[in-house]
């Protein structure tokens, strides 16, 4: 698969492989980032708003405790208030007292049952005694109270203990307000002897509207209600749903703690249904809203924390691709200046500065190019110089064939004649000439070459009146070595003519290899007049001048062969290259020596 990828073209670039790098190095831990940031916050948003809704539970469980609590703080005055059981109790027992008394006792009881309801909200009083008196806060021709009496529950209230309420669920509205309010809430409790005989019951009853006007300040799509013991809506602003199972009921029966918020499953929806029981009875006041409702201040929180993170991604990872794009730029043009290289410009430059490796690679490469153009210059001027050496080689051979011929057949006249030595001389010539031509290649054996240098000092001495002895102090082993034709002659020629002035001497060819087997030393040594210093010193700036002779055609006295020592020079400098060395020793009156220290190939070294 990895191979698969580097085969594509955006892997080819450098700046393509650390952008997507780079970005995948990014991406990965931002996406792994915002999956742990969405899980968390996930569930904080689920626990803000499951607390969101409790505590907003709360303050409406406190609101409707605090209605109840008044319709059974108006049960506890009617049972704690000394002066209403005293009358009810007289009443009930049968005692009659003087009618005037009776009447303002009665009135007195009336006025505080509707002193009650002056202050709070609006509740109906209704007092039944066992003997089927009556007494009421509202106007009996409105409804009367021993209609109560008939109603199911109301045989529930003889298992009342003690100051034990019975609350009855949503009814029907009997009052005059039942235009406004459908239903009513009612609670009821005994009134009771001290010997705790019932002798008659207390109901206060409230509109069922009081208790949903409650509901209708909460916001935010929430559906409050409350519930039965048996999973019934009694009291809920949508009127047409009291009296409902409740599509929750199980839910909220199991839930123990007092308040609490949980999310359902509705099919697709999701629904925060919290929960509070109130504390008299055994109701709970229920809460339901669509889950995405419940988070959506929540949400948009952390939404816009999650657009502000994607954002910041977003800008961050352009701005490190175009720095990137910055940082690898003068590695582009790199590439783009190389690709020209190979084409073959070796003109062009990158340009590339700076302090930094990118820098330095680019001040290097253009170095490195320089130097590349400076070798192709010098290997130009080499081989032009080579072949100018080998047109000097060429120009030097005069037609040497017909020459040949020509002298073989003087030789003969000469010798039919009786002329020996003249005869001599044309042979050594004539054998001097077949060893120039015999060849085609430049390179020759020492043996090959001091053969050479015997029949040219041999001619020469013909010539000279005087004889010059030509020694040979050579080592055995070199003779086999390969050297360029004519490097002895011309150094031979030049002890001649400018050493010994064409007089008598000797001039000793020698070799060592003692000091380096890797090098040989050739040494050409003769007992002439020798050079004073300045002289030396002129000799070998011309020896060190590898464009000298070759380039500008100096050094007329050539002699035989047409080829000068500093020819010899250049053409050993280029057979082999920086390893040789050409030095001149002379003192005046002492003669001069010559050493060329030719580096020997692997191959022609002795093996120990």
């Amino acid at each position: 698969m990895v191979r698969r990828l580097r085969r594509l073209p955006c892997f080819r670039s450098v700046r393509a492989k650390l952008s997507i790098a780079s970005i995948v190095c990014i991406l990965v831990p931002a996406v792994l980032t915002m999956l742990i940031y969405n899980s968390l916050t996930k569930e904080a948003v689920e626990q803000q708003a499951t607390t969101n809704a409790t505590d907003a539970m709360k303050q409406v469980n406190g609101s409707v405790e605090n209605l109840l609590q008044g319709m059974l703080n108006l049960l506890n005055y009617i049972q704690v208030n000394s002066d209403m059981q005293a009358f009810f109790k007289q009443v009930v027992s049968g005692r009659q007292a003087d009618q005037y008394d009776q009447f303002m006792a009665m009135n007195r009881i009336i006025q505080q049952l509707e002193a009650l309801t002056y202050i709070g909200e609006k509740s109906y009083i209704s007092i039944i005694l066992t003997n089927g008196a009556t007494f009421t806060n509202y106007p009996k021709d409105e409804f009367d109270p021993k209609a109560f009496l008939d109603e199911p529950w109301f045989n529930h209230l003889k298992d009342l203990a003690g100051l034990e309420s019975y609350w009855v669920e949503s009814s029907p509205t009997v009052f005059y307000e039942r235009y406004e309010s459908p239903y009513q809430i009612s609670v009821a409790r005994t009134l009771r002897l001290d010997s705790s005989k019932i002798y008659g019951y207390a109901i206060v009853t409230m509109m069922e509207n009081k208790v949903s006007r409650i509901f209708d300040g909460l916001k935010g799509g929430q559906d409050v209600m409350i519930v039965d013991g048996e999973g019934r809506i009694i009291s809920s602003p949508h009127r047409e749903r009291i009296n409902e199972p409740f599509s929750y009921s199980r839910q909220v029966l199991e839930n123990v703690p007092r308040t609490s918020s949980e999310i359902v499953k509705d099919g697709d929806r999701k629904i925060l249904l919290t929960t509070s029981s109130l504390a008299f009875n055994d109701w709970h006041l229920v809460t339901t809203q669509p889950y995405q409702e419940a988070i959506v201040n929540i949400s948009s929180i952390f939404n816009r924390v999650f657009l502000f993170q994607v954002v910041s991604f977003c800008v961050f990872l352009l701005l490190l691709l175009m720095l990137m794009r910055t940082f690898t730029k003068p590695l582009i043009h790199l590439g783009k200046v190389a690709s020209s290289v190979q084409r073959g410009n070796l003109e062009v430059r990158s340009g590339v500065r700076g302090g930094d490796e990118i820098g330095r690679l680019g001040f290097l490469f253009d170095q490195m190019l320089d130097r590349i153009k400076e070798m192709l210059a010098e290997v130009s001027r080499t081989q032009a110089r080579k072949r100018k050496a080998e047109l000097a080689m060429l120009q030097a051979q005069i037609n040497p064939h017909f020459l040949f011929n020509v002298l073989n057949s003087i030789r003969m006249k000469v010798m039919r004649s009786g002329d020996q030595d003249s005869a001599k001389m044309i042979a050594s010539l004539s054998k001097l000439l077949r060893m120039t031509i015999s060849r085609e290649e430049d390179a020759i054996t020492l043996h090959e070459e001091i053969e050479l240098l015997t029949h040219y000092v041999e001619l020469m001495n013909l010539r000279q009146k005087e004889e010059v002895k030509l020694l040979v102090d050579v080592d055995a082993s070199a003779f086999q070595i390969k050297v360029p034709r004519f490097i002895l002659q011309p150094l031979v020629e030049n002890a001649l003519i400018h050493g010994l002035s064409q007089n008598a001497g000797w001039i000793r060819v020698a070799t060592d290899r003692k000091s380096d087997p890797r090098f040989l030393v050739l040494a050409v040594e003769d007992n002439g007049s020798g050079m004073d210093a300045e002289a030396a010193g002129k000799l070998m700036s011309r020896l060190s001048d590898s464009l000298y002779d070759t380039a500008s055609g100096q050094e007329r006295n050539a002699g035989l062969s047409g080829i000068g020592v500093t020819n010899v020079a250049e053409r050993m400098r280029i057979m082999f290259g920086d390893r040789f060395r050409m030095t001149v020793s002379s003192e005046p009156g002492e003669g001069t020596k010559v050493r060329m220290h030719i580096a020997i190939r692997e191959e022609e070294r002795p093996h120990v």
